[in-house]
């Protein structure tokens, strides 16, 4: 069914369109609640070794398995070290004191086993470990009395520091309040800036859209969540993406009909070409958004997959209730809504349809300055290191890493390898380990929860960081050398860490490769074009490459998360971030490219030069490009209000990404670029055009010769 045809439907039935999505708005408010609660905060791989040996680790110990341990450093003054007489002691009653605070976790220190893999060459550093009971996405139940225990603690007068604590702070808030506050924030902010776009009571038309499309979804959800795990992180999505994706949809057709309108358009005739063409831009847009989020639902990581499947109805859902409410309501009451007009419907831009002249005439020396600008942006992109849940719980955790590795010790001694030994000599498996190149020492605690019902639990501590390529290679060595053994697996944080990392990105590539194929085949049926599809898609792959670097330089570098957030720089980025911004964000700015190209594809049909298409193109899209962004990026900043770091970093790439698009790439190198390609920018080969519309080629109007000479 075409968008005439379908605008021509819903406007014969007003009011069955309306009290239709009226009964589905009312089941969403009810099960909006309801679904939150039934989110999922796991980030397991089931199928996956680590994941069953760390199912087996908590089932039989009670902790540790998928919970990456608590590191305790202790620094002792000059002159002491741990054989001065009382250090042990000292270090014994330290872990303890933790054991009585929290009986159900288990540690191991050089006071317990007496192991120099514990101690640094000059004797004047040690550390212990504490594995914790795990609980999901979460701190861990023992946390905060293993922080009381430890709060003002010191051995021999040295300093005793402590790493892997969660912010509480973070995540203490509920989800479901959070949720509400923050997206009553981005709407109260994106009300006001509808009120200055429209100057009259349409201001709250895109708003009262993107309402019923946020609860629509949660209904969806609430129905998904009771089929498979979804994850926690959909809430903040629908709600946030979803207000600034519902309403840039729908401020797109309301400006658009403003525009018919003030032509001289009746209401029908006037909601009827907003749709065809408006309408048009925004079914292609919705679906470009879904196609990038198949890079999700292709991945056999479940959380992942259920945040592909839920992030898919953002936009289905905001397209189907821009298309079919949001005519219904221009077409009864939008007349009486645009009142008091204190904005004209003329929505041409002159500024930037004097900008845009700015930039055909000196097309070079934009395209260059705009692309200096993003390519300043894309170098700490390549610097970007990833961090799986359980290893990005160090991230921060300078001081502790700093002193252990001044002290000459290995950096991976932070992030040991579980190994469960069924039925024989954990001893004997250890020494055999102790043999694997890149293993820095193994150790075979006993007593204090390391031994139950014939199994045991040992440590592998590698030389090199556990989340770091060189660690993951010794993994697989150490894993290689268990299999020898039937009984001998191996589990932990770490190993989870490094299987979670394989499954986001074994066949990335190719999953990546696919949603640009297709994105590009949808964009050529769009644009009736080759190049300014290519563009589209390598513009957009810029976009997303220099929000990798302010992510970078923001959070994993900390040139802002502390000025910002009092959050220190992380030193790495979770291993599932990258991969969700790209699918969002690839969509979410293919929105403004589809809106800008496709008004300038229609003023070339209409005028048949290429410069003029740019100026014209620009001069009616640019300020609500701009408006769109500024929307989305009041939603983001909304979405950074969360407590959660994850969530507060996920916001950062998207708002920064957003930011760029609509300014340097949509206002500097897309009309750059389309000037300087001239009339190369609308060239198809006719045996492509015949394939991809048959029905249109008796219709389809060539540029003059003339105009396109001197574009």
């Amino acid at each position: 069914m075409s968008i005439a045809v379908l605008t021509r439907f819903v406007l014969r039935h007003k009011l069955l369109i309306a009290l239709a999505w009226l009964a589905i708005t009312v089941a969403g408010l009810v099960a909006a609640g309801p679904a939150t609660n039934a989110l999922s905060q796991r980030f397991d791989l089931p199928g996956r070794e680590s994941t069953e040996v760390n199912g087996e680790i908590l089932a039989r110990f009670g902790s540790g398995g998928f919970a990456p341990p608590y590191v305790v450093s202790i620094n002792l003054p000059e002159g002491t070290t741990v054989d001065s007489p009382g250090v042990r002691d000292e270090i014994g009653d330290l872990f303890n004191r933790v054991a009585e605070a929290a009986p159900e976790t288990r540690s191991v220190s050089w006071a317990s086993t007496g192991d120099p893999a514990f101690v640094s060459d000059d004797g004047r550093t040690t550390f212990g470990l504490i594995y914790p009971r795990y609980a999901g996405n979460g701190p861990s139940p023992d946390e905060a009395a293993v922080e009381q225990a430890l709060a003002g603690a010191s051995v021999g007068g040295g300093e005793v520091r402590i790493s892997g604590l969660s912010d509480s702070e973070a995540n203490s808030e509920e989800g479901g309040t959070g949720v509400l506050i923050e997206t009553l924030v981005g709407a109260g902010g994106a009300l006001l800036v509808l009120l200055w776009v429209f100057g009259s009571f349409l201001a709250i038309l895109p708003v009262i859209i993107a309402g019923i499309s946020i609860l629509t979804c949660f209904l969806l959800i609430y129905g998904l969540a009771s089929l498979t795990d979804v994850s926690f992180l959909i809430q903040f999505l629908v709600a946030l993406i979803g207000l600034g994706v519902a309403i840039d949809y729908s401020l797109l057709i309301v400006t658009r009909w403003r525009e018919e309108r003030a032509a001289g358009r009746d209401n029908t005739a006037a909601v009827q070409r907003a749709m065809e063409t408006a309408g048009h831009a925004v079914l292609f847009s919705g679906t470009t958004v879904a196609i990038s989020l198949l890079a999700l639902v292709a991945l056999p990581v479940p959380f992942l997959r259920s945040i592909g499947i839920g992030g898919l109805l953002i936009p289905l859902v905001s397209v189907a209730v821009t298309l079919t409410l949001l005519p219904v309501i221009l077409g009864s009451i939008g007349p009486r809504l645009d009142w008091p007009r204190i904005r004209s419907g003329d929505q041409t831009s002159r500024l930037w349809a004097r900008w845009a002249r700015l930039i055909v005439r000196h097309r070079v020396v934009a395209l260059v300055a705009g692309s200096a600008i993003v390519g300043l942006l894309l170098i700490p992109a390549f610097q970007l290191k990833l961090a799986s849940p359980a290893s990005s719980a160090f991230a921060g955790d300078d001081d502790v890493r700093i002193a252990l590795e001044d002290a000459g010790m290995a950096a991976g001694i932070m992030t040991p390898f579980e190994v469960l030994v069924d039925g024989r000599s954990a001893e004997a498996v250890a020494a055999n380990l102790a043999q694997v190149d890149g293993v820095a020492a193994t150790i075979a605690p006993i007593g204090n929860g390391w031994q139950s019902d014939g199994s045991s639990i040992l440590l592998v501590l590698p030389e090199a960081d556990g989340s770091s390529p060189a660690g993951r290679t010794t993994l697989e060595a150490v894993r290689d050398a268990a299999r020898e053994h039937s009984d001998v697996r191996v589990g932990g944080a770490f190993a989870a860490d490094a299987d979670f990392i394989d499954a986001v990105y074994g066949n990335i590539f190719l999953i990546l490769a696919v949603v640009l194929a297709v994105t590009f085949i949808l964009l050529v049926r769009a644009f009736h074009s080759i190049v300014l599809p290519l563009k589209a898609v390598l513009l957009n792959c810029i976009t997303v490459a220099a929000a990798y670097g302010v992510l970078v330089l923001v959070w994993q570098h900390g040139y802002g998360s502390e000025q910002i957030w009092g959050i220190e720089a992380t030193g790495a980025i979770p291993s599932w971030l990258p991969l969700m911004v790209f699918s969002f964000l690839f969509g979410l700015s293919m929105d403004y490219e589809v809106f800008i190209l496709a008004r300038m594809r229609e003023e070339y049909d209409n005028t048949g030069s290429t410069d003029e298409a740019v100026v014209r193109g620009m001069s009616h899209t640019a300020r609500l490009v701009t408006t769109a962004a500024i929307i989305l990026f009041l939603a983001f900043v909304s979405m950074a209000a969360v407590p959660a770091t994850d969530v507060k970093m996920l916001a950062t790439a998207l708002a920064a990404g957003i930011l760029l698009d609509a300014t340097i790439v949509r206002a500097v190198l897309v009309p750059a670029a389309v000037a300087l390609m001239g009339h190369l920018n609308w060239w198809m080969p006719s045996w492509l055009d015949r394939l991809v519309h048959p029905r249109q080629q008796a219709s389809v109007k060539p540029a003059k010769s003339s105009r396109q000479s001197h574009s």
